[in-house]
């Protein structure tokens, strides 16, 4: 099978490799597509350390085409997602239901301690709990289901509920994401500060409330004004500036949630007394679990969440790396794999 492998830093290469064969409890894929995440662009740049080679690519949806012999969930054909955390289920985090949070966690094609190889590929190993039905779905919507489980894990952390009002600053597709999660708990009003045109368009069109250009003025005086400060200030840019912004807005009582990916070695200054005086919580949310993986899965498959407007390109294999810088650039939003596209 032909995959996109990482060979070292900066090094993508696309060549021949074994298909993959099913253990006892594990299936087959044949990715039908598969999303590309920062962390791949992080993975093939040093950022997050990995054994080379890996097969990165873990946003994926496919058809099964092999299973073990102790398979009983699913069978060769059935139309899946998968998500990409494996985790060891006897930790305990595991036992009360953070996964995310294993002690064990490895990633399928993901950043992790250990990595297995991932779906930049035409064909992937996946453990059988890994996986969820998807129906007739689109694999190209079916691969955002990792993302929106993210996403649906990220409200869990907000404590955002009915009628409360949220601030998110940045949207790109994990906030465009968070921003319709949020839409379908029944949050409102809902700003987003965004720095892109098209983005803040399409913000809009999503649902928000308030939308606001922040090189046209304080984006946090515009939202106080606008809507007052908010039940939760939400930062999905991973820059201690617009951590800053999102904590500024909100308001006695609330909460600023961290979902951007900061870099390691930042730090930020916080004022213990103000978190005491005004009752807040500051708090980070990282990856999904295998309860906010199912739970995107069915948001997807009832039509609740729609990312097509989200999905700006479809690349082969031999186009990842040009999608990388593509990226970098902040050019369009989503991009998908789609292995047998080459």
């Amino acid at each position: 099978m032909r995959v996109a492998s990482l060979t070292g830093v900066g090094e993508l290469e696309v060549r021949e490799q074994d298909q993959p064969e099913p253990g006892p409890n594990e299936v087959v894929l044949r990715v039908g597509a598969c999303g590309i995440c920062t962390t791949d662009l992080h993975m093939y740049h040093g950022d997050f350390a990995v054994d080379f080679p890996v097969v990165p690519g873990h946003e994926s949806a496919g058809t099964v085409t092999e299973v073990g012999d102790d398979v009983t969930r699913v069978a060769s054909g059935d139309r899946v997602a998968m998500n990409p955390t494996v985790s060891c289920d006897a930790c305990a985090y595991c036992k009360r239901g953070e996964t995310n949070l294993c002690e064990n966690a490895a990633s399928i094609g993901g950043a992790a301690d250990r990595v297995f190889d991932g779906s930049f590929a035409e064909y992937v190993l996946v453990p059988e709990a890994n996986v969820e039905p998807v129906g007739d779905m689109p694999f190209r919507h079916a691969a955002l289901a990792e993302p929106l489980g993210c996403c649906v894990h990220a409200a869990d952390r907000s404590g955002v509920g009915q009628a409360d009002s949220v601030a998110i600053i940045g949207a790109g597709p994990i906030g465009l994401l968070l921003l319709q999660t949020l839409r379908n708990r029944g949050a409102g009003p809902i700003a987003v500060s965004e720095l892109d045109p098209k983005r803040r368009e399409l913000a809009a069109e999503l649902g928000a409330d308030l939308v606001v250009d922040p090189e046209a003025g304080d984006p946090v005086e515009t939202i106080r004004e606008e809507i007052g400060e908010v039940d939760a200030g939400i930062e999905v840019v991973g820059l201690v500036p617009t951590i800053e912004q999102a904590h500024e807005v909100t308001a006695k009582g609330g909460t600023t949630l961290i979902v951007g990916v900061p870099r390691q070695d930042v730090t930020m200054e916080v004022k213990p007394f103000e978190l005491f005086y005004n009752d807040l919580d500051l708090r980070g949310t990282f990856a999904l679990t295998r309860d906010s993986f199912q739970r995107a899965v069915s948001l997807l498959r009832q039509g609740r969440i729609d990312v097509d407007p989200l999905i700006t390109e479809e690349v082969g294999l031999d186009g990842i790396t040009n999608a990388f810088e593509r990226m970098e650039n902040n050019e369009g939003l989503k991009k998908v794999v789609v292995p047998g596209a080459d």
